[in-house]
């Protein structure tokens, strides 16, 4: 019986031990250690994600500022260019148109025809002026800023048109002047032969 007895615990003993080593094998092994710290690294990722997401806001935000600011800028100095413009053009009107007029070479029934020509650039001009005005001081034309800038810029391009048209016209009628001086001093010249 001892034998029996011997025989069974070690059969006991080799069923437990190999049994325990099969079971041992497919069991995970999990270390806490690096469970811990991944969860830690995750945390932070998430942290400099929500970070990173915040400065892109920002970023964006300092975007659109600038885009506002570099609009303004433009508007500026569009407005300062028409300006300039008109302001030439009412110079030229005031001094040269005179001078045209005054002369003693343009014909009665020209003046009317040269102030009209003068008079409808200087008022074209002044209507833009006052619809820029209007433009630049209320909202009713819902503009974005850009729009804004664009149709400035429009406005100088035609300014500057303007200033072109007078200058030519000037020239035009200086020419004329200084031909038909040219004209009289020949026709009353004194001959000596």
């Amino acid at each position: 019986m001892k034998n029996t007895i011997k025989t069974l615990a070690l059969a006991l003993t080799l069923i437990f031990l190999s049994s325990g080593h099969i079971v041992a094998q497919g069991m995970p092994v999990y270390d806490n250690t690096n469970f811990i710290s991944l969860a830690k690294s995750l945390v932070e990722s998430a942290k400099q994600t929500s970070q990173l997401l915040k400065s892109v806001e920002f970023l964006k935000q300092q975007k659109e500022n600038l885009e506002k600011v570099n609009n303004v800028i433009k508007q500026l100095k569009a407005v300062k260019e028409l300006t300039k413009n008109n302001q030439k053009l009412f110079n030229m009107v005031q001094n040269d148109l005179r001078d045209i007029l005054n002369s003693p070479y343009i014909k009665s029934e020209e003046v009317d025809r040269i102030s009209e020509s003068f008079n409808s650039i200087i008022e074209q001009s002044l209507d833009d002026l006052d619809f820029i005005g209007q433009i630049l001081s209320s909202d009713t034309m819902k503009m974005t800023d850009a729009e804004r800038a664009m149709f400035l810029k429009e406005k100088e391009q035609q300014s500057k048109e303007m200033v072109a048209e007078i200058e030519q016209k000037t020239r035009l009628y200086k020419e004329i002047i200084s031909f038909r001086t040219m004209q009289d001093k020949i026709n009353n010249r004194e001959t000596n032969y």
